[in-house]
């Protein structure tokens, strides 16, 4: 456990304790309180005493208690009490399972979206595994195939990394700016393999002084997460273009596919987790990609949108505040 986590279970323990102690203690107040109003309502004092040496009568401080008339109400106040000490103790237990069940939700998350982010640069290692060994039984030269599969093997350790970061609360995130045609030829040389395999050519135009505030490695997960699904939906023989510019403070970055449009699916709801439009790509997806591009978007201070879709194809366009 980390010293946030502790920390936080632990005020969430003085919390409880302390809410729950108050509670208990106004219930037994309040009970008690109402019961002596109760015998005292209910009593009546009985008997005289003489003064001594013949002195008057005057009556007893004695008090009788009818204890038919407050043993049912006794018996009732003890039935309240308990249920309203049951009611504490269920709003205690609530309140004390909330971290947990936050927790287990962004583990949850962590896991959906790790398997998700990792599941492209699997792909394309293994498709480079098979070009791999298909240039070494036809004995062509495969360092330039090694390189690719370390760079690929890299990208993946990257993008754990820059996961794990992102999960770790309290983190300083890498503070160096990230050029974004650097990027986006990092997603181009990624997916060449995939591209190569559904027909679909890649095309990157970005200046090379355009650079965000936001981690390298982060701005290379986003944008392939981007151009991974304008891939998936492009047509064989189309384009999937990557573009960026300056627009005042922020950078502009546009991923065009020519695919037939987002169908099924209100554009502006492609982003939430777990959505689905149609499923006219070539693997099935589970909505998460579209979804962390736009949590990573907005952590940053930008956005991310459907610029415009139809049959002749989608743009997706990415602001991320420059770097000062």
């Amino acid at each position: 456990m980390s010293d946030i986590d502790a920390r936080r279970v632990r005020r969430t323990a003085a919390s409880i304790g302390f809410t729950v102690g108050i509670a208990s203690a106004l219930i037994i107040a309040a009970g008690v309180g109402i019961l002596v109003a109760l015998i005292l309502l209910t009593s009546r004092a009985e008997g005289e005493e003489r003064e001594p040496f013949g002195g008057e009568r005057r009556p007893l401080d004695h008090l009788v208690v009818d204890v038919d008339r407050v043993l049912p109400a006794v018996i009732l106040l003890g039935l309240v009490g308990v249920a309203l000490l049951g009611l504490v103790a269920w709003l205690a237990a609530r309140r004390a399972v909330t971290p947990l069940g936050e927790a287990l939700r962004r583990q949850r998350h962590f896991v959906a979206d790790a398997s998700h982010e990792l599941r492209t640069p699997l792909t394309t290692l293994s498709s480079r595994i098979q070009v791999l060994q298909r240039r070494h039984q036809r004995g062509e030269p495969i360092d330039d195939t090694v390189a690719e599969l370390r760079r690929d093997a890299a990208l993946m350790s990257n993008v754990l990394s820059d996961l794990l970061l992102s999960a770790e609360e309290g983190a300083s995130p890498d503070g160096r700016p990230a050029a974004v045609a650097d990027a986006a030829q990092a997603v181009s040389a990624a997916l060449r393999t995939l591209a190569d395999e559904a027909g679909v050519t890649l095309a990157v135009e970005a200046p090379d002084d355009l650079r965000v505030r936001v981690a390298p490695t982060t701005l290379v997960r986003v944008i392939l997460a981007l151009a991974d699904n304008a891939v998936q939906h492009a047509p064989s023989g189309s384009t999937v273009a990557v573009t960026a510019r300056r627009a005042g403070d922020r950078a502009e970055i546009r991923v065009r596919d020519e695919g037939a449009g987002i169908t099924g699916i209100a554009a502006d709801r492609v982003f939430e987790r777990f959505a689905r439009s149609g499923e006219s790509g070539r693997r099935r997806g589970f909505g998460l990609g579209l979804s962390l591009v736009r949590d990573v978007a907005v952590r940053a201070g930008g956005d991310v949108s459907v610029e415009s879709t139809s049959p002749a194809g989608t743009t997706f366009l990415l602001r991320l505040p420059l770097a000062g």
